[in-house]
């Protein structure tokens, strides 16, 4: 059985930052559960920058199916987590089932990648405290509320900790973070 990757995400994540990790990770031979508030089909966003535009557009994007709702998830079945980004971390910190699923990679010293406002997640949880992070370039002064140090850069690894601004750094992102999931957890 291949170890098992879980994506934590909602209605109106970007799209890109659900769907390319999970093809991403199923592509390694990892296992990849998709959790959400509840099982339904989840329906995602697409944000880009339009010309004239202060800040990003957002529009209708994919769908897809959650594996589990956040009570129906045990932490202890898998070797990391993803945090996606877009609008669902915003509601999404205020679930106490995902911040004590949360909570848990970092107890383990598991592997977590989060992208763009992904981070809203573990500052919720306080884990962001003294850690070396990036995010969305908006939320520079989240993270340093949280405690962080930011940095507008298009990954940053903090031991198992690995974030990105956002859908334009997948690559950068995927390869620190496979980086560090291959060192911790290996396909079996």
């Amino acid at each position: 059985m291949a170890a098992k990757v879980l994506i934590v995400t909602g209605d109106a994540a970007e799209s890109l930052e659900v769907l390319y990790p999970y093809q991403r990770l199923l592509e390694e031979g990892y296992e990849v559960d998709i959790a959400a508030p509840s099982r339904k089909k989840l329906q995602f966003v697409v944000h880009d920058v339009e010309p004239g535009f202060d800040t990003y557009t957002e529009k209708p994007g994919y769908t897809c199916p959650a594996d589990l709702a956040f009570s129906e998830v045990d932490p202890n079945q898998y070797v990391a987590v993803v945090i996606p980004g877009g609008r669902a971390p915003e509601y999404l910190r205020g679930d106490p089932e995902l911040r004590k699923i949360i909570k848990s990679f970092f107890d383990g010293d598991k592997p977590v990648a989060q992208i763009c406002h992904g981070p809203l997640l573990t500052a919720a949880i306080g884990e962001l405290a003294g850690r070396r992070v990036t995010a969305y370039p908006a939320l520079e002064l989240d993270m340093q509320s949280a405690g962080a140090t930011f940095h507008d850069a298009e990954v940053v690894v903090d031991g198992t900790l690995v974030s990105s601004r956002g859908w334009p750094d997948h690559p950068a992102w995927m390869r620190e973070f496979l980086t560090v999931l291959r060192a911790k957890a290996p396909v079996i």
